[in-house]
């Protein structure tokens, strides 16, 4: 049995991809829920290891045009990252240089009441290199064999009668 290089790249990339989904959601996580009311704060921390890329996730349920401001403070209190989110669901990234703990602050900004799911981790970037690297390899072999395959084929113009 002869194994077509399409199809061990695809091979290569749905494996990739999966590892790299597993590899994510072993990543340690923090999942708070909290009521925010008018020009309210809520602060909550999680511990970060090393260098590394983390992530906050932000999600208001019952969105109506709510403005919040969020806030990254690294161990000494200092801001790596603020960010307005006006949407129902907002992902932020931001690069940690050392170790301890880091907090997000969420501050509504806005004249009612909101409930806010807050998800604070790390990405664990660091091991998705490999499965990275095995979906790039993957896409690459697809292409190439995709242009080979495209490069070959002919399509045959009928002629034009003239009368």
């Amino acid at each position: 049995m002869r194994i077509s290089p399409f199809k061990l790249g695809l091979a290569l990339v749905i494996v990739g991809m999966i590892w790299t989904a597993y590899v994510f959601d072993e990543t340690e996580k923090k999942y708070d829920s909290i009521v925010l009311k008018q020009s309210n704060s809520f602060e909550t921390e999680s511990e970060f290891f090393g260098m590394g890329i983390g992530y906050f996730k932000l999600y208001i349920p019952e969105f109506s045009g709510e403005e919040v401001f969020v806030q990254i403070l690294d161990p000494r209190d200092n801001v790596i990252q603020e960010q307005m989110v006006q949407t129902k669901m907002s992902v932020g990234y931001f690069d940690f240089k050392e170790d301890g703990k880091h907090t997000i602050k969420i501050t509504n900004i806005a004249k009612n009441s909101i409930y806010v799911q807050i998800e604070l981790g790390d990405t664990n970037s660091q091991e998705m290199v490999p499965s990275g690297l095995m979906i790039f390899v993957g896409a690459i072999v697809m292409l190439i064999i995709s242009f080979f395959k495209i490069k070959n084929y002919s399509i045959e113009q009928p002629e034009e009668n003239i009368s």
